[in-house]
């Protein structure tokens, strides 16, 4: 656990600043921030840009800067983009914090609530059951810039070619999962392009939804498999279908929760150690060196449960 002094903690300001704020993703993440803010009497909210743009997600941290706020904790659209501003509110005494960004230095911890690694393989078995361990697949990102995703994807396509030879991309990802109507026209364009395509991997929530609309309109579940993270009460519809094959995520409220509980902690001067565990949670696997917290709580969403998990 984390050492804990004799002395009560002031209300901290703990602002959480998400990629894009009004989707169903960072909206069930907002919940768990809420949860931690009232189970640990901090005054911790989210915030973000309307847009999944890193520019404007300088500007909101900017702003809490300016505020002088006690935490910062961002999802970043891009890592290397966020660096200074980062650095800025580091030197300044700000606790900083990442998630979605394992790879990327730029806090003081990243937090993350499942094994990028054992995800992205994840994701590769859903796709190759579907596909018979062969044919051409296309993988989906939020951006190209976006750490997480890339990672995954990098991941996903060396396991791929390790474990499944007979699978290949059709094409090099495209960053087009942050929005249904993008991923919706490119499976719609890739379907055209390459009529052998058997699968798609959406890593951005948005993804499949988009996929699965494009499938939908041409009658091709029996055709195309689609698969990758997603709300389950949005994807649904889809899965019921079968236009979704299956949606493999985590509850954002958790990572919501945790993420605000380990800011709150190192306000309180408390040492992050390798027996952290979060209630909800459990033990995390704490990466001393590289700075990283993982839980590892993939969630399989399928036709048979996605109406009852209650997000």
């Amino acid at each position: 656990m984390l050492s804990t002094p004799g002395f009560a903690a002031e209300k901290y300001e703990i602002a959480v600043v998400a990629k894009v704020t009004g989707i169903p993703w960072f909206n069930r993440m907002e919940v768990g921030v809420n949860d931690a803010a009232k189970k640990l009497d901090v005054n911790a909210y989210q915030t973000g840009p309307s847009t999944p743009d890193p520019a404007a997600q300088v500007k909101v941290i900017e702003d809490l800067i300016a505020k002088n706020v006690n935490a910062i904790i961002v999802v970043p659209n891009d890592a290397k983009v966020l660096e200074p501003v980062l650095k800025k509110a580091r030197d300044k005494g700000i606790v900083v914090l990442t998630h979605e960004s394992p790879d990327q230095q730029i806090g003081q911890w990243d937090i993350e609530t499942i094994d990028s690694e054992k995800y992205a393989q994840a994701n590769i078995d859903e796709l190759a059951k579907d596909m018979g361990g062969k044919g051409g697949y296309a993988i989906y990102v939020g951006s190209l810039t976006v750490p997480l995703h890339n990672a995954w994807a990098d991941s996903a396509v060396k396991y791929q070619k390790e474990k499944y030879p007979d699978m290949f991309e059709v094409t090099q990802r495209l960053p087009v999962a942050e929005s249904i109507d993008k991923s919706y026209s490119t499976t719609l364009d890739l379907m055209k392009t390459y009529p052998q395509m058997k699968g798609i991997i959406g890593f951005g929530s948005l993804g499949p939804i988009g996929a699965g609309q494009a499938v939908a309109k041409k009658r091709a579940k029996n055709k195309i498999s689609v698969v990758g993270i997603a709300m389950p009460a949005q994807a649904a519809p889809y899965l019921m279908r079968g236009d979704i094959k299956k949606a493999l995520l985590w509850d954002p409220k958790d990572a919501g929760y945790a993420l605000v509980t380990v800011a709150d902690q190192l306000l309180q001067g408390k040492a992050v150690t390798k027996d952290l565990s979060i209630e909800g949670l459990g033990k995390a696997d704490v990466d001393m060196d590289n700075k990283v917290i993982r839980f590892n709580k993939i969630l399989e969403v399928t036709k048979d449960n996605a109406k009852s998990l209650g997000f």
